[in-house]
């Protein structure tokens, strides 16, 4: 059992998080040759992480992808995840997709525009990486991804006891000179804690002792987390203020 443990991941993989980052999503920013564009609720996320955009049907985007060559434009989506909590630097991730856009025609599930990937970028604090095309379509969002800003607000709002709580198990791990400390992210293999210095940050993460299957169980894991203080936790140190 303990192997298990050992060997069991304790956090998402890249592919996985780009595809709760798209859920999550409720706007994107989107750049042709021609022009950039704030589509707010004109897009939604379907089946292997096909992304269909809805503009009104009189919008430039329309017309340009209308008069591009063989109905198809190159573009650049950018989908920034934002943190819940009222953090000093709330950008968790970014994540840019490039691909051209063709009407979706009568194949797809609604009118609109479609975007075929030809690549995805992940952008954190721990670096930049491309996500493969394969990898990217075969994953799923956390199954936690949709209920994590309610968890996350609550937990800062109404339980904040338990955030100090969490933070004491760090210790001594963390530099001193803590003088706020909030969750950032929560998924089904941990939580992290946002703890911020007068200049600068380190972000903790705790890993849970068992994987969460929905936002219930993880609600029971971050309990089982204060009366578990064997579990390992990772501090990932910041100079950004």
């Amino acid at each position: 059992m303990n192997a298990a443990t050992d060997t069991a991941p304790h956090e998402q993989a890249a592919a996985e998080l780009v595809r709760s980052v798209l859920a999550r999503a409720v706007s994107l920013s989107l750049t042709t040759d021609a022009q950039c564009y704030d589509l707010i609720g004109m897009h939604s996320i379907g089946r292997n992480g096909r992304i269909t955009l809805t503009p009104q049907a009189d919008s430039p985007l329309e017309a340009e992808v209308a008069v591009a060559p063989h109905g198809s434009l190159a573009a650049l989506l950018e989908f920034t995840d934002i943190a819940p909590t009222p953090l000093r630097d709330r950008v968790r991730a970014r994540v840019t997709i490039s691909g051209r856009l063709t009407p979706a025609g009568p194949e797809g599930d609604e009118d609109g525009l479609r975007l075929d990937p030809a690549r995805v970028t992940l952008r954190t604090a721990a670096g930049t990486q491309d996500v493969g095309l394969d990898r990217f379509a075969l994953a799923q969002p956390d199954p936690i991804a949709m209920e994590e800003a309610a968890m996350l607000t609550h937990l800062a709002d109404a339980h904040a006891d338990m955030v100090a709580d969490l933070i004491v198990l760090v210790g001594s791990r963390l530099p001193f000179g803590v003088v706020r400390a909030l969750p950032l992210a929560v998924d089904r293999y941990g939580i992290t804690l946002r703890c911020e210095y007068r200049e600068g940050h380190c972000d903790v993460r705790m890993p849970f002792p068992v994987e969460a299957r929905d936002a219930a169980e993880a609600g029971e894991q971050v309990r089982r987390l204060l009366t578990t203080p064997s579990c390992s936790h990772h501090r990932r140190p910041s100079s950004r203020s």
